[in-house]
């Protein structure tokens, strides 16, 4: 099990080369001097099965930028627990050298300065060269792609889903199972699962009428790779109707539904099964759990809540296995079975880094024919930004504290309210803010934003609910992505209080004065689950503040005190 030495090998020699220190003035081409690609896929074949992880791409089919999380707290079992630690913290864990490959690639530290050094991450042409090569190696591995991947990019809204689908299936995935998928509403799910050359998988998603299997997904599928049979159960995302307007597809309901898992892995293991393999899309600490309860689960691929760790965390006999997301990492995972039985494993997080790693011609070719209707609408500078924009952390991002902004001043508001999804490429200080780079983080199938008044006293109950939605300490009542982001009001948070008592301190940052529970606020907001939201949509929105802004600065976000951590 070397999975840790395997990724990080090529930081090491790349520290050796240059040192800890001054990194931020490294040039691109010392940078790729540094890397080769045979280095980032460089791998020691083991056993007799190969698996190949993907997750989390939401619709980013060319390089992006995307910076890790520098907050990410675990409450309960998982308090400082992976991967619930970041930054300096996460390097001393894993011994990552400051300023190397992998420090960029898993750490926000320095982000910035090593962005300009190493370039951008993923794109689907660099990812297709990684995979072929995984099966050059090894050519029966199965891929696997954990889902959101029909979300998240100008050209996956206006065709609907249809450029991922085509650029995917040409990849030639094995399995996939679901989540922001749903919101392209059921009837478009329907039309495209229909159509899918592959497997549809999710034992959790069910006819909401007769509280049955849906027919249109399959609970599970067997494979015979490597002389082993291998059954891939899919888990969906299980809450949907909570996170995501479950008008849109009435016809199915979710849930973890782990006494279900039981029986289909007891069902796959009685028809021959080897090797059980879950495709999930719960996020890690639900499937930690999970793996906890449910047994006879060999590998669990995990997904949704975009973590990406060098090496596999284990629970029993289950390994659980995060590949990231926006296509900055594949992961490669060796299995030895013999016996019916796992006899040990060998993974790699392969950094996907796009100026190391080749491109697939073809899947070029593909790309750029799926973006070429949209290319001059995307690629219209609507303004420059002279701070990092990134998006992920329990609390802010530059990126929503932007986005709040805009809601504040084109929508008139006291209060603006952004959901604290962690999808979204990063802008790195100097580059240009496209309508593509606005779309990235905004686009959705109900980005409507809502102008209306809410009561002191409702606002709190909304922080409160989401609170509890991230900071429960039992993992299956974790629904949320991160805490709603807040503009023109501050307030403290104690991540260690039952729920109802963690949000105190609301404050009205305009006037400094305590926000009074029985007053009404002008509130305005986006992705709503509520049908029939109003609005513009937020895309224009933020389009709109960004031009007349012309160069964005977006400064420190002290606004949220927390604390119980």
């Amino acid at each position: 099990m070397i999975s840790r030495r395997d990724f990080l090998q090529v930081g090491m020699a790349a520290s050796a080369l240059y040192g800890g220190a001054g990194f931020g003035n490294w040039a691109r081409l010392a940078a790729q001097q540094a890397l080769t690609q045979d280095d980032l896929l460089a791998f020691e074949t083991f056993g007799n099965v190969s698996l190949i992880h993907v997750t989390d791409i939401h619709a980013q089919l060319k390089p992006v930028y995307f910076r890790e999380p520098s907050v990410n707290i675990g409450v309960g079992e998982n308090k400082g627990e992976v991967p619930h630690v970041t930054g300096a913290d996460f390097r001393r864990l894993y011994g990552i050298k400051d300023g190397s490959p992998s420090h960029y690639a898993l750490s926000s530290g320095d982000f910035s300065a090593l962005a300009k050094g190493y370039g951008r991450v993923g794109g689907l042409d660099r990812m297709a060269t990684v995979i072929s090569a995984i099966r050059a190696d090894r050519p029966d591995a199965l891929l696997l792609d954990g889902g959101d991947t029909w979300h998240g990019s100008y050209t996956c809204q206006q065709t609907a889903g249809q450029d991922m689908v085509n650029v995917m299936n040409a990849l030639r995935p094995d399995a996939m199972t679901f989540h922001w998928e749903f919101t392209l509403g059921s009837d478009r799910v329907t039309e495209i699962v229909e159509g899918l050359p592959f497997a549809a998988l999710g034992q959790n998603i069910f006819d909401a009428e007769w509280d049955e299997p849906a027919e249109l997904f399959k609970p599970y599928k067997m494979f015979e790779r490597g002389g082993t049979k291998i059954a891939v159960i899919g888990q969906a995302f299980p809450y949907m109707p909570i996170a995501n307007p479950g008008w849109m597809f009435p016809e199915y309901s979710f849930g973890i539904r782990d006494e279900n898992m039981a029986a289909m892995v007891e069902e796959v293991r009685a028809a021959g099964a080897e090797c059980v393999v879950v495709l999930s899309h719960n996020g890690f600490d639900v499937d930690k759990k999970m793996a906890g309860i449910v047994p006879g689960i060999d590998v669990i691929l995990s997904g949704h809540t975009h973590d990406a760790l060098p090496e596999p965390v284990v629970i029993g006999d289950t390994i659980i296995l995060p590949s990231g997301s926006n296509g900055k990492f594949v992961t490669r995972l060796d299995l030895d079975i013999r016996d019916g039985r796992m006899m040990g494993y060998r993974s790699k997080l392969i950094p996907v880094f796009s100026d190391v790693i080749e491109p697939d011609a073809g899947i070029t070719a593909l790309i750029d024919e799926q973006r070429a209707p949209y290319e001059a609408e995307m690629s219209e500078v609507i303004g420059k930004t002279d701070s990092l924009l990134y998006r992920r952390g329990n609390f802010n991002g530059s990126w929503d504290d932007l986005i709040c902004d805009a809601l504040l001043s084109e929508r008139d508001a006291e209060i603006a309210l952004s959901p604290g999804v962690r999808w979204g490429p990063s802008l790195i200080p100097g580059q240009e803010i496209t309508r593509e780079d606005i779309w990235n983080v905004t686009s959705m199938s109900y980005g409507e934003a809502y102008r209306s008044e809410m009561t002191g006293e409702f606002l709190k109950v909304i922080l409160e609910d989401v609170a509890d939605n991230i900071f429960n300490p039992d993992p299956y009542y974790q629904q949320g992505g991160d805490m709603v982001r807040t503009g023109g009001l501050g307030y403290s948070i104690d991540v260690s209080r039952p729920q109802g008592e963690r949000i105190s301190n609301m404050t009205l940052l305009s006037t400094g004065e305590a926000i009074d529970p029985q007053r009404a606020y002008v509130v305005s907001g986006w992705a709503s689950v509520n049908e029939d939201t109003e609005g513009p949509q937020i895309w224009d929105v933020v389009e709109s503040h960004i031009r007349k802004l012309g160069t964005v600065v977006v400064g420190p976000n002290n606004s949220v005190e927390v604390t119980g951590i």
